[in-house]
């Protein structure tokens, strides 16, 4: 038996590795979690789209020397086997490489560390001219200085400046490049600002990092709105193979507790029912969201219900994390332990998502409209015709009841239910459903009252309003009429 070298041919190899899948924002993240492992403490990212457009990532970690640069430059310099530091973020030794060069043609990195300064550039054109793996050294001053925003990095005491040149994936088919490159990285501050909200926002254990766009602050997008009243439910510890799973559920308030930019915040393009389900994180750094898993469906009784699950870096293997780490599934054993925290959690945003619902079918209070059930099984609303306030034309002339039986049942027979139900499972409240203000039950309260005029008459009508809708709501006021007294506030 024999054995024959073949080493990978480079101008093929380094275009194809362009086509591995990043997505701009991906491939960004990904420079980003460089950074992090490199304990940079803050990152700007900067893009220039006229003339010689260019992105530049900088950071003010440790940065790297010759040879530490060198390796980093090198494809597969890390073995995804290597038990790694805690907080590392990498995995292949193929990030830096892939998800620049998934974007331009030249990928240039400029390291300071205890103040000496190194460059090395992968660009494909000179490697396809060459026909080997053969990286470009900047040695003189003349070189460096004319590498973008170098002037920023010499100003740090330690760092490293990613810079991506000839930018042509993002230029294909684009018409005007500066206006599109502007609407690319906008989506870019919405994936970093979700993806990094942890070490963003900092949390116990976590150092904080600061992230400027073009030296604009990046604020943390937290898909949990954990400082509104959101519900979080027990943790679960799970042990995998002698390593921690950190499970933890949220249930997020209802949508008509939500300001529409918090809405378009925990749900953006997708909306709250897309973005239900799993939030992994490695290191809490955001892998994967949006999902179930497969473990049971995107309902709209479930778009509240969100799960936190933080894995180590050593059980990447197990979790089949890809190259570009936006994907990740869990192991049997975990999904087996994750099946009894599911059914809670529906179990327990259906009863945020309906509660209303059940709040209006309550036995004790006399209600505008009444629910009946059909005569296929299924159901209908009627208005209810003892309530006080239909009540109130029993004494009315015969052909003014009649009219007004003619307009209670026009309302229910053209209630655009197809509508309300398209509404009602929109990520926008409904606007009627609106609490009545005070003024207005005063107002009405005493237009009732003055039609009636024995106290004993006025009495059984407070009597019957004290239970019925929206009088209930207001019984400081109710009281008020009972003892001629006054109130302040709305209960």
């Amino acid at each position: 038996m024999r054995t024959v070298n073949l080493p990978p041919y480079a101008p093929t190899l380094i275009e194809s590795t362009r086509a591995i899948g990043y997505t701009l924002d991906a491939a960004i993240a990904d420079i980003v979690d460089n950074s992090i492992s490199a304990s940079a403490s803050c990152v700007n990212i900067f893009f220039f789209p006229v003339g010689d457009s260019y992105i530049a990532i900088l950071d003010n970690g440790q940065g790297m020397n010759a040879d530490e640069l060198e390796k980093a430059m090198r494809y597969g310099s890390q073995n995804p086997k290597e038990k790694r530091d805690a907080d590392d973020l990498g995995r292949f030794g193929l990030g830096l490489k892939t998800a620049s060069l998934s974007q331009c043609r030249t990928l240039t990195v400029v390291s300071k560390q205890k103040g000496h300064i190194e460059a090395r550039c992968w660009d494909i054109d000179h490697v396809i001219e060459s026909y080997d793996w053969s990286l470009i050294a900047f040695d003189s001053e003349e070189e460096i200085n004319a590498i973008p925003r170098i002037s920023e990095l010499k100003q740090l005491d330690s760092g490293t400046l990613v810079v991506w040149q000839n930018l042509d994936r993002l230029k294909v088919g684009e018409i005007d490049f500066s206006r599109s490159m502007a609407k690319k990285m906008d989506d870019v501050r919405s994936h970093i600002s979700l993806v990094f909200h942890r070490y963003i926002s900092g949390e116990p254990g976590l150092k904080r990092m600061q992230i400027r766009m073009n030296n604009t602050i990046v604020e943390p997008a937290d898909p949990f709105l954990s400082k509104r009243n959101t519900q979080v439910m027990a943790d679960e510890i799970l042990n995998i193979e002698g390593s921690k799973v950190l499970v933890r559920p949220y249930i997020l308030p209802h949508i008509s507790n939500l300001s529409n930019e918090e809405i378009f915040a925990l749900g953006g393009k997708e909306g709250l029912r897309k973005c239900q389900g799993f939030y992994i994180y490695r290191n809490k750094r955001l892998l994967v969201w949006g999902t179930w898993f497969r473990m049971m469906h995107q309902a709209e009784l479930s778009k509240l219900a969100r799960v936190q699950v933080d894995i180590p870096n050593e059980l990447d293997d197990l979790w089949t994390l890809d190259i570009k780490k936006s994907t990740a599934m869990p192991p049997e054993e975990v999904r087996n332990n994750l099946a009894s925290v599911i059914e809670r959690l529906a179990e327990h945003s259906k009863r945020t998502w309906v509660f209303r619902g059940k709040k209006e079918t309550r036995d004790s209070v006399v209600h505008v409209w009444q629910r009946f059930k059909g005569k296929q099984g299924g159901s209908y609303y009627a208005i209810n015709r003892d309530h006080p306030l239909v009540e109130v034309f029993v004494d009315s002339s015969p052909q003014m009841k009649r009219n007004i039986e003619n307009l209670l049942k026009s309302i229910e027979t053209e209630l655009p239910l197809s509508s309300l139900y398209l509404d009602l499972n929109s990520d926008k409240p409904v606007e009627n459903g609106v609490d009545t203000s005070q003024q207005e039950v005063e107002v009405l309260l005493q237009e009732l009252l003055s039609q009636i005029t024995t106290n004993a008459g006025k009495t059984e009508l407070l009597d019957r309003l004290a239970v019925s809708e929206p009088f209930i709501n207001f019984p400081k006021l109710i009281e008020k009429h009972r003892t001629g007294g006054n109130i302040n506030g709305n209960n």
